[in-house]
């Protein structure tokens, strides 16, 4: 049999790695007998590098969140919902995933002593399972953290009116301080995010008795970003992901911000659970949700967990 190799697979559409030089190069650098370079542009690309993979082989996936969730739902396709052994080399804008398995500091830094240690077989391992999230249409996506109502409307505002240069920790940093302080006053901004999307839910099939939520998350990590520990028991158990939302409205839910930053539960109507299923039907035209920070839009979605992934780091 022929030896596993290490395939990057690189996104040359995240924030640092659209242009030539640095971290490019840094990889490109890095290519020997053992350490493959596949760059990508498109969805479509991605695909086919999935699909052409050995059976034995392992991917850096270089890009930010939304690289890791394309690149383990075309893997997860390639390959009848299994995956192959992943790391991941921070290129894009704040790679939320990643820092919650230790993917920290300079990205140059990190990816060479990421790849040699692939070499030397010396990585740390985490063993998880992330969400499937599964349309009304039957299309699926793998990922980490899943949201609607204040995460969606939250990407929204992140998104709108800033070009992909000035998209980054700061700026969501400076929107969360402004619908805090806003949820005091009655702010328009406070009041647009924190207010509540229509909503059905099923956890575990049980019907949830809110019409409605301004805020929902389920996620498999503790760390949301920003240091935002909403899902504080995330990390329990890998056949669970922990679910929680709010069916407050402004007033209520954004003076809860510091309970947020502790990692304590939120109070007041909602939910707080550990599920393995939750079946979410949009009654009203506002559809949006998030993925790992993708902003997506669909009349109804299951969440799920997919199969047993191991994540590489150092």
């Amino acid at each position: 049999m022929r030896p596993g190799r290490i395939v990057v697979v690189v996104n040359r559409n995240a924030k640092k790695l659209r242009a030539e030089g640095g971290l490019v190069d840094t990889l490109r650098g890095l290519r020997s007998s053992a350490v493959v370079l596949r760059e990508t542009r498109s969805l479509l690309e991605l695909r086919d590098v999935c699909t052409s993979l050995r059976e034995d082989d392992t991917v850096v996936l270089a890009g930010g969140d939304g690289t890791l969730m394309a690149g383990l739902t075309a893997l997860s396709y390639a390959r009848d919902g299994s995956f192959p052994n992943v790391a991941i080399v921070p290129g894009g804008t704040v790679c939320t995933v990643g820092k919650a398995y230790g993917v920290r500091g300079n990205p140059t830094a990190y990816a060479k002593r990421l790849l040699a240690a692939l070499e030397r077989g010396t990585t740390k391992r985490h063993v998880v399972r992330p969400l499937r999230v599964t349309e009304a249409n039957g299309e699926a996506r793998v990922g980490f953290i899943f949201g609607f109502g204040l995460v969606a409307s939250f990407f929204d505002a992140y998104y709108t009116g800033r070009s992909r240069e000035a998209l980054g920790l700061g700026a969501a940093a400076r929107i969360v301080a402004e619908v805090f302080a806003g949820s005091f006053v009655g702010g328009a901004l406070a009041g647009r995010v924190l207010s509540p999307q229509p909503a059905h839910l099923e956890v575990d099939g049980a019907a949830v008795p809110h019409e409605g939520y301004s805020l929902f998350v389920a996620s498999v990590v503790r760390d949301l970003g920003l240091h935002m520990h909403l899902t504080y028991r995330a990390e329990e158990r890998i056949d669970r992901f922990h679910a929680v939302g709010s069916a407050l409205g402004p007033r209520e839910l954004g003076p809860q911000m510091p309970r947020v930053l502790a990692g304590k539960p939120l109070v007041g109507a909602g939910i707080d659970a550990l599920a393995s299923r939750i079946a979410v039907n949009f009654p009203s035209d506002r559809r949006a949700y998030v993925l790992d920070g993708e902003l997506l839009s669909a009349p109804s979605v299951e969440v799920g967990l997919a199969e047993e992934l191991t994540l590489l780091t150092v």
